[in-house]
């Protein structure tokens, strides 16, 4: 008789055989989650210290079989979030990453939720493909995003800088002489 694992029991599978956990420990470790009031997994490997993040995503990688990425500190588009919800974002622990021709990577903690295609789908018509990263880490770069674009999204921005731009070319064709100032 075969038992279903659920997601947990098989990824400690893949972190044993990764070499980053023994089989004794990840027996240990699915009673300790069961008593823990973390709701995420992958949150409650890092904060008990069983694994670093670098440990995690190739464990993740592994699992969903797609590429992984550590979205902290990644300088995320600003058009590409602003295509989608800020709630749909944090509510799918995903990001958008960045758009080639018509392909839009996608971070996502969950790349295999069944729903997430579809979701996706409703905002934008890029084909996607997915890598995975931590949730914790997409949602806290999303609220980044989100709250500095609060405080500091300014749609005057670009045309003052456009205006300093073409200011300074022109004060640098009067100082210099009348060929290019750029030479």
């Amino acid at each position: 008789m075969s038992v279903a694992k659920g997601f947990e029991a098989q990824f400690l599978d893949v972190l044993v055989q990764l070499k980053y956990v023994t089989a004794e420990d990840a027996i240990s470790l699915l009673k300790m989650y069961d008593e823990s009031d973390v709701d995420q997994f992958d949150e409650f490997l890092l904060s008990e210290g069983v694994v670093e993040q670098d440990h995690l995503l190739e464990a993740l990688s592994q699992y969903y079989q797609v590429p992984s990425i550590d979205v902290v500190g990644y300088f995320f588009e600003t058009h590409l979030l602003r295509m989608f919800p800020k709630d749909m974002l944090i509510r799918n622990e995903m990001i958008p990453l960045q758009v080639d021709e018509n392909m839009m990577i996608v971070v996502a903690a969950r790349p295999d939720d069944a729903d997430l295609l579809f979701e996706i789908g409703e905002n934008v018509s890029y084909d996607i493909r997915f890598y995975v990263g931590i949730g914790r880490d997409i949602c806290d770069a999303v609220e980044e995003y989100y709250n500095k674009a609060d405080t500091e999204d300014d749609p005057n921005a670009d045309l003052r800088e456009e205006h300093l731009l073409v200011s300074d070319f022109h004060m640098l064709e009067e100082e210099g002489d009348e060929g290019d100032p750029f030479e």
